[in-house]
């Protein structure tokens, strides 16, 4: 196989879903040693047709072509024999086993009857080396942290032979010295012939690893063009049709009333003695590394993980939060981190995910549902939110990551909720849904409710939010102004207990 040399061809490929048309007459090329970005907005159908490659989906029309060779359509284990492995932004994991169970999981190696442990272990540990992991094959999964598990699937992949390489979200959940580590293994892949899918909303990634890019837009191909000719403006106007002259888009309000107010929280070893308050026409936004607190500190408040003590006053009067159910009857309300998981039943429509933590609001005095107001409800919703949906009776996980994240979102804004707690509110969404949730911030804000968010890309936090809280450790270690400050300064509260650390380390040994 030659570098540069067209290693997947796919021509005309559709595709649709009950009411929606995800692909319409698409195309795609990837060449050996290099890496494309696949890029888009939510609902652009980039999954969709990256699933079609691997083999999870079939299509409806098009062709397919893999290292010369034409195929119909292909089974996953079909697209492993002929190269192509998929890696999916929620890792596909089996957490109570090791790494090297994980790693060959479906292709176990037998020694006559019995599995051979020691050889899976052994071959394991040589792709792990290979691409300088150090992780024990050995390990189980679920003691690894997401970073470390991500690294075993991409290890998982390569030991099947993969040639083709589809990372989807790769850096969601990464720090920036562990997106480095996974830069510095795409760059050796790619230097090694492999052609790599990389699909991700982080477009100032993109200049570190990328060749070429290709852009859809509305299940439709758009473009395809070297990477260096381009600008990000360029991508971004290709993406949404249209130019986005604010990625941050600001409103001033003048500073009202305290409204929400938290006094010496503590709940295990990551929330620890956490005080701060929230005011009427500001946003404030919650800084730190990956494990510093702050899902944990929004999770306590929100009643999920019990309180050791401390003490929520909202509007100047303490409330008695002991369960999520307490937290939403007061007007207390969050979007978790995981929205999958944790904030809505993807089986379940668009209609009843907003209805359902909203009954007390819809039901009449004999329990039986409005569907006058529940109707109203979700036209609301989906007409505020920009949700794009063919009706609410569309399954939820049918949605794109950023229509999922607006119905998380649209359900809590229907109780007229005093405070909104946004746990990084905009990963895995593109560009122009990204906008759409900073600006559903900025109406809240004018409101009057109070509004906190947690972000780990620290340019968000510093162009959306009025006022930074830093945390490192389970400890509030700065308020900065967002105005003022700089990535450098947040950095350095953000690292202030694990400085410390070093240093008395040091000081000990001295």
């Amino acid at each position: 196989m030659r570098m540069n040399e067209v290693i997947v061809s796919m021509q005309g490929i559709s595709k649709s879903f009950p009411g929606v048309k995800a692909l319409d007459n698409v195309r795609f090329e990837l060449r050996s040693g290099e890496v494309m970005a696949l890029l888009g907005e939510n609902g652009a159908g980039k999954s969709t047709l990256m699933k079609i490659l691997s083999g999870v989906y079939t299509r409806d029309a098009g062709t397919i072509e893999i290292f010369g060779k034409s195929y119909g359509d292909l089974t996953p284990k079909q697209a492993q024999a002929v190269g192509v492995a998929i890696i999916h932004q929620e890792l596909n994991m089996c957490r109570h086993l090791t790494v090297a169970e994980n790693m060959f999981l479906g292709r176990e190696i037998y020694k006559g009857f019995m599995l051979d442990n020691a050889a899976m272990e052994r071959e394991a540990a040589r792709v792990l080396g290979e691409l300088k992991i150090d992780i024990s094959p050995r390990q189980v999964v679920g003691d690894l942290p997401v970073s470390k598990q991500q690294m075993v699937e991409i290890a998982k992949a390569l030991s099947t032979n993969a040639r083709v390489l589809i990372m989807d979200e790769p850096t969601s959940a990464l720090t920036s010295k562990e997106i480095d580590d996974l830069f510095r293994i795409i760059r050796q892949l790619r230097a090694n012939g492999c052609g790599i899918v990389y699909i991700s909303h982080r477009l100032e990634e993109l200049a570190h690893i990328v060749d070429r890019v290709t852009i859809m837009r509305d299940g439709q191909y758009i473009t395809s063009m070297n990477f260096q000719d381009v600008t990000l403006d360029e991508i971004i106007a290709h993406m949404v049709g249209r130019e986005i002259k604010e990625k941050f888009p600001r409103v001033e309000c003048e500073k009202g009333k305290k409204v929400f107010e938290v006094k010496h929280l503590n709940a295990g070893r990551m929330v620890r003695d956490v005080s701060f308050e929230l005011y009427e026409g500001e946003i404030v936004g919650f800084a730190g590394l990956m494990g510093a607190g702050r899902t944990e500190t929004t999770r306590a408040i929100f009643g999920v993980d019990p309180k050791e003590s401390g003490e929520i006053l909202l509007d100047g009067k303490p409330v008695s939060i002991c369960s999520p159910q307490d937290a939403i009857q007061a007007g207390i309300v969050l979007a978790p981190e995981d929205r999958k998981k944790d904030g809505l039943c993807t089986k379940l429509s668009i209609r009843h995910n907003i209805a359902l933590p909203n009954l007390d609001l819809l039901c009449n005095r004999l329990g039986v549902v409005s569907t006058t107001k529940e109707d109203a409800m979700c036209d609301q919703a989906v007409d505020n939110l920009k949700i794009k949906t063919p009706n609410v009776d569309v399954d939820a996980g049918n949605l794109s990551g950023g229509n999922q994240q607006k119905v998380v979102v649209g359900k809590w804004l229907a109780r007229n909720s005093r405070v909104v707690m946004f746990d990084e509110p905009t990963r895995g969404i593109d560009v122009a849904a990204k906008v759409e949730i900073y600006n559903l911030m900025n109406q809240l804000k004018q409101q009057g409710i109070a509004v906190m968010f947690v972000s780990s890309e620290m340019p968000e936090v510093m162009g959306i939010a009025d006022r930074i809280i830093v945390m490192c450790d389970g400890r509030i270690t700065g308020e900065l102004s967002a105005r003022e400050t700089t990535q450098n300064e947040i950095l350095t509260y953000a690292t202030r207990f694990e400085n410390k650390f070093a240093q008395d380390e040091g000081s000990a040994k001295a």
